[in-house]
């Protein structure tokens, strides 16, 4: 190869900053992309040195404006940031978590402008189309983000879509694509992966369920996608198709606990006005309608996810296996077993988790 089409070469294959690269998604993207070929050098940015070393670290909040420094490097700047440095841990005061994801979003999203860097991917959820009755299965890449803030986490989410949209015309000359998986499985922690650690399974009368996973390996590999510029703009990615209600009681062998709608959204809404669950009742309506998405634009640039919604099921199913949750709440051994003692004891946890409920309210002098 000559000299001329080494630096050619060389011109067209990226350096790829990560943030959030010591953990979880971006971990994996990190260790990913440093073994690319297609990658010229990882910039890995976090709070704290990760385990990739062939990636560059740089130690730093990502709320730190200082990392117009790092993206910018000796010489050439990065050409694509993968911001997945997001706080959307269950207990985390909300108020912080908020104002964390927010504002590395917004210093992010301006460090990389500052930098002359030329696209920035944001990884959201396919949450934020909303699960409503009326929803097309499945829903498009363009289709209208009707979610409220009202489940955990969607608010940030929201706003990081806002911001995704705002960048360019803020900063002209700076791509945004946004990544949007189903419900994503594989170490993680989250109210609808806490849905399937319940001793039964919650329906509310009269809905209509549809179960779309995706196992982090192949948002993984949908954000490998976005950073090499395969494919840009809204992404969804998840398993191909869905699993209905009946399916996934059949799959994972765990009876339903069918409740009517007011009943079970009013005590969804009581126990975590109380303060005895993380989520609030807007987590339910994930449970009870249709948010399930096409990955059209994926699909079109040549990507396919590796693993089936049954598979990722299953492996969802193993992951969860000996923990006991009721209404998003995490229960000790010992509680696990009054609740599930009888039919009815998982139903007595949702309605009042009785003696809690009493013990919060004499705290309280309710």
């Amino acid at each position: 190869m000559s000299s001329t089409q080494t630096d050619v070469r060389a011109a067209r294959t990226p350096i790829v900053a990560v943030t959030g690269a010591a953990s979880g998604v971006g971990a994996l993207l990190t260790e990913r992309l440093a073994a690319s070929s297609e990658v010229r050098r990882v910039m890995a940015l976090d709070e704290r040195r990760g385990e990739v070393a062939e990636a560059e670290w740089h130690t730093l909040d990502v709320r730190d404006p200082a990392i117009a420094d790092r993206l910018r490097g000796d010489g050439r700047p990065a050409d694509v940031v993968v911001h997945l440095a997001l706080d959307l841990d269950l207990e985390r005061d909300p108020t912080a978590r908020t104002a964390y994801n927010v504002r590395g979003t917004q210093t992010v999203l301006t460090a990389a402008a500052a930098a002359g860097v030329r696209r920035v991917v944001l990884c959201t959820s396919a949450m934020v189309y909303g699960a409503l009755p009326d929803n097309d299965v499945p829903l498009a890449e363009d289709a209208e983000l009707r979610a409220t803030a009202e489940a955990t986490g969607v608010g940030d989410l929201l706003e990081i879509e806002r911001l995704a949209r705002r960048a360019p015309r803020a900063h002209p000359g700076l791509n945004v694509t946004v990544v949007r998986p189903a419900i994503l499985v594989g170490g993680t922690d989250t109210a609808l992966t806490r849905h399937f650690e319940s001793p039964r399974l919650l329906v509310v009368a009269g809905s209509r369920p549809c179960w779309q996973f995706c196992h982090i390996e192949d948002l993984v590999s949908a954000l490998e996608y976005a950073a090499l510029e395969k494919a840009e703009g809204e992404l969804a990615v998840g398993c191909d198709g869905w699993l209905e209600q009946e399916e996934v009681e059949e799959l994972t062998g765990t009876r339903r606990m069918e409740l009517p709608s007011a009943v079970a959204l009013g005590a969804a809404s009581r126990l975590h006005r109380l303060g005895l669950t993380p989520s609030p009742a807007g987590d339910l309506a994930y449970t009870m309608h249709p948010w399930v998405v096409s990955g059209r634009r994926l699909h079109e640039a040549g990507w396919r996810p590796g693993w089936t919604n049954e598979e990722v099921l299953a492996e969802l199913v193993e992951e969860v296996s000996g923990r006991h949750t009721v209404a998003g709440r995490r229960l000790g051994r010992k509680d696990a077993t009054a609740a599930g003692a009888t039919a009815a004891g998982a139903t007595v946890a949702l309605l009042g988790t009785a003696a809690l409920v009493r013990r919060a309210r004499k705290r309280r002098g309710l």
